[in-house]
């Protein structure tokens, strides 16, 4: 089991704080890609972070600005460490995440159901419906009226972690947050 000090309890808050350069409504903890703070020594700190998918040109910024914050609260040198595995899924989005992502207008992801091994990826369907016949093909819920009467536009977004989708009901577009 490992321990935390409050010390690094506090220096995970404040890394945790930083908001994701894509999308900035989010913080790092609430996208769930800050794994963990350790302080070494009394002027070190090592941060753990795992990209929402290897090669995510957001890394840089993201430990850009976990350095500028912790420089900023004294701490003299930060390391950010990127780490692969175990691999970042949406269902590391926390529950506070989904809400402000579902206010800020766009679908949050759905969750997987426990898994052991590889996770399927798959392409599924371009519509969905309030009647889904099977709990992995739940609808993507419209974050502007809640519809479950949704199609797809595009599979990319505006980052290639999201899809175009639009509402059948009320007939505008959103963003869904992609299940990895």
């Amino acid at each position: 089991m490992v321990t935390t000090t409050a010390l690094e309890e506090e220096l995970r808050r404040l890394a945790g704080s930083v908001p994701d350069p894509e999308l900035p409504v989010l913080t790092l903890e609430e996208l769930g890609v800050l794994r963990a703070v350790h302080a070494r020594g009394t002027d070190t700190v090592e941060v753990e972070l795992t990209p929402t998918y290897t090669g995510c040109p957001a890394i840089e910024a993201m430990s850009l600005d976990i350095e500028r914050v912790l420089h900023s609260h004294g701490v003299r040198d930060v390391v950010v460490r990127t780490v692969l595995a175990p691999a970042w899924s949406t269902d590391d989005i926390t529950d506070e995440g989904r809400r402000k992502l579902r206010e800020f207008g766009i679908a949050p992801p759905r969750r997987h159901r426990e898994a052991s091994g590889p996770v399927d990826v798959r392409l599924g369907p371009t519509r969905t419906a309030a009647e889904a016949p099977h709990a992995e093909d739940e609808p993507v819920r419209c974050p502007h009226c809640g519809s479950s009467e949704t199609e797809l536009l595009s599979r990319f977004s505006s980052t290639a972690c999201k899809a175009l989708r639009r509402c059948l009901d009320c007939r505008e577009p959103f963003d869904h947050f992609k299940e990895l």
